[in-house]
């Protein structure tokens, strides 16, 4: 990959259009001609559609989450006010394109994309969570859950927050955070909280320079307050103080 070459990293952005939009502006008026997308792209009570169009049209190199599975997979029983509302609110070929994203992918010779862990979308890769703490993984046991990745740059999502880890052997890891989520709460392994702190869109910038790859982590301004009042509407109040505020907790 030549040295000018730079590249955009977005995930999670859950159906949030705004939030989306602002990205793509960000990354247009950087002059950034490639962008990789790790997942989760349509879940949530915001404009499942409309999402579905952009990332369609853009036809960028993008990897299948939990939450682009679960609205797809005729196997899966779950259901849920916010599920039947993204269900219903796609056409068949935009599941049809959910359903065809892949689960992992290398592109750029050397950039290996996956969601969670290379071997499942439901984990985080870089945070450990126990009954009483969010921490980060420890380096041998990232490296663990790598052996079977042979890359140089290895791009995560899932868990929403922005973080940048370098193994022993070399490898880079970049999780870019998500685009349309900024906090949450989940009950899986254990009862937890992800909370960046603001509302700010995020997203990643990978560039070759002399002495690696130079990673910028971006938080991007967007009509917050529009996505948010969205998800009332559509009866979740959570999210609606979620995308406000980016935090999960009073």
């Amino acid at each position: 990959m030549k040295k000018e070459t730079k590249i955009a990293v977005i995930s999670d952005v859950h159906g949030n259009i705004w939030a989306l939009k602002a990205v793509l502006n960000d990354i247009k008026n950087r002059e950034i001609e490639k962008t990789v997308n790790l997942g989760d792209c349509l879940y949530g009570p915001l404009d499942p559609a409309g999402t579905a169009d952009i990332l369609m049209n853009l036809n960028m190199p993008t990897v299948s989450g939990n939450e682009d599975r679960i609205i797809y997979d005729k196997a899966n029983q779950q259901s849920s006010p916010t599920l039947d509302f993204v269900r219903k609110s796609l056409e068949s070929a935009q599941k049809k394109w959910l359903e065809e994203l892949p689960f992992s992918t290398r592109v750029f010779d050397d950039y290996f994309l996956f969601h969670g862990t290379p071997e499942s979308d439901m984990e985080y890769l870089l945070l450990d969570v126990e009954k009483d703490r969010i921490s980060l993984r420890s380096t041998d046991g990232v490296a663990s859950k790598l052996r079977s990745v042979e890359s140089k740059v290895i791009l995560c999502g899932h868990d929403h927050t922005p973080n940048t880890a370098l193994l022993p052997d070399g490898s880079l890891i970049i999780n870019p955070g998500s685009v349309g989520l900024q906090a949450y709460t989940d009950d899986s392994p254990y009862p937890h909280v992800i909370e960046t702190g603001s509302p700010h869109a995020r997203y990643s910038v990978i560039s070759e320079c002399g002495d690696g790859y130079l990673v910028e982590n971006i938080a991007v301004p967007y009509e917050w307050e529009a996505a948010s009042e969205t998800a009332r509407r559509n009866s979740r109040d959570d999210w609606a103080e979620w995308l406000k505020t980016g935090k999960a907790m009073p």
